[in-house]
Order: C-alpha cells, then sequence, then structure tokens
C-alpha cells in the first residue's frame, strides 16, 4: 500500500493538489496565480528515463537533452541489452562521462540480471522505490526521487537535492541562503501529501526567468 493517498497522479488529483496547496501555502498559490498552473511533466517509467536521468546528474538540463537524443538515435531500441553493445568511444561522442558509462552498464547489467525489477516498482511504496533504485551504483536520492516524481507520478515525492528546486524555495520563501537538502525537508512538510506538485510549481517559477 502506498502511503500517499492517491496513488499515481492523474489530471483530476493534479487539480485537486493545486487547490490544496493554494491554501496551505500563499507563496505557492501567489506563484500559480502569477504563471499559472504548472505543467505535469512525466516521463515513461523504465531504462531508458533513468539512463536520461543518468545523463542530467551535474550537468544542465539542455546538455543532457541533447545527449539523450544522441543516445536514442544510436541505440535503437534503446534496451539494456543494446546499451551494453556501445563501447567506450560510442559513448564517449554520445555525452557520457567515463562515470556516467559505468553507471549506465552497471543499472543495465542489473536489469538484465534481475537484480532490479523495473516493471515490479509501482507496486511498492515511495520508500521501498528509494532504497530499491539506491541500491545501484551511481543512482542516489536525487534520481530515485525525481524517477518517483516523474516516471511513477507518485503525488508526495520529493527531490530535495534538487538544486532548481532549492534555488526557487531559497526565492519564493525570500530565504538569505539556498535551503539545504535537509532544510528543505522540513519546508516540504507544509506541503504533504502534495509535495511532487509543490515541487513542480517551484520548477515552473524557476524556467518562468521571472526570479
Amino acid at each position: 500500500m502506498i502511503t500517499s493517498p492517491i496513488s499515481k497522479l492523474n489530471k483530476e488529483t493534479f487539480q485537486l493538489g493545486l487547490r490544496f496547496l493554494s491554501r496551505r501555502d500563499p507563496d505557492l498559490k501567489r506563484i500559480t496565480q502569477q504563471l499559472g498552473p504548472p505543467p505535469m511533466w512525466t516521463r515513461k517509467a523504465g531504462f531508458a528515463t533513468l539512463i536520461h536521468l543518468i545523463l542530467e546528474q551535474q550537468v544542465s538540463l539542455a546538455s543532457a537533452r541533447a545527449a539523450m537524443n544522441r543516445l536514442c538515435a544510436t541505440c535503437i531500441p534503446l534496451t539494456p541489452i543494446r546499451f551494453l553493445e556501445l563501447d567506450d568511444a560510442t559513448l564517449r561522442t554520445i555525452g557520457f562521462s567515463r562515470q556516467k558509462a559505468a553507471y549506465g552498464r552497471y543499472l543495465a547489467q542489473a536489469i538484465i540480471d534481475g537484480q532490479l525489477n523495473l516493471r515490479t516498482l509501482h507496486r511498492m511504496e515511495d520508500a521501498a522505490v528509494r532504497a530499491e533504485l539506491i541500491k545501484l551504483k551511481g543512482i542516489g536520492r536525487w534520481t530515485a526521487d525525481t524517477y518517483l516524481l516523474m516516471a511513477l507520478r507518485r503525488p508526495d515525492a520529493f527531490p530535495s537535492g534538487d538544486l532548481a528546486l532549492q534555488v526557487a524555495v531559497q526565492k519564493i520563501k525570500r530565504l538569505k541562503s539556498r535551503p539545504t537538502p535537509d532544510q528543505l525537508d522540513v519546508i516540504g512538510l507544509a506541503w504533504q501529501p502534495w509535495r511532487a506538485i509543490a515541487t513542480r510549481i517551484c520548477w515552473h517559477y524557476y524556467l518562468s526567468g521571472k526570479m
């Protein structure tokens, strides 16, 4: 049983969460009034999205997206088996660092060996999904929480280690410094059980250029 009251966000529950957050937090209400509701950013659950998230670690979204596009054009279809067929030179040309190439191969092999079954994650609680993913080399809390938020569409997923989220919350809450992940977890308590929607509001603000 999933700890959040709604197991997966959809258009109806997204609106419900937005109304809850507007009542609960005047700052988030102000942002949604200024910019409108955020997009319900999602990605397809599976190997490709985890590879994309690995590419996004510590680089710009645009850089990671370009690398992902090159990967999809090179590795057809993008499956664990096909990924493992790519050599170092090919991965380097695509945009993988040596470390990220190792992470991608480790993930692909874990799926092939049955150490990770991505098809069962949707039936697991948020904490169990996170624990299952971070067992793997190269997948930390940010990657796991973002996968929960975007691919599994969990309503209370909260990637407090996300830099854009931290920067946006600093501006929205008029803080003197950027909150740490632990500080952001405390701030986010007021947004439960809809922290994934609060995150999207903050991302929407960050990407608007109005900070």
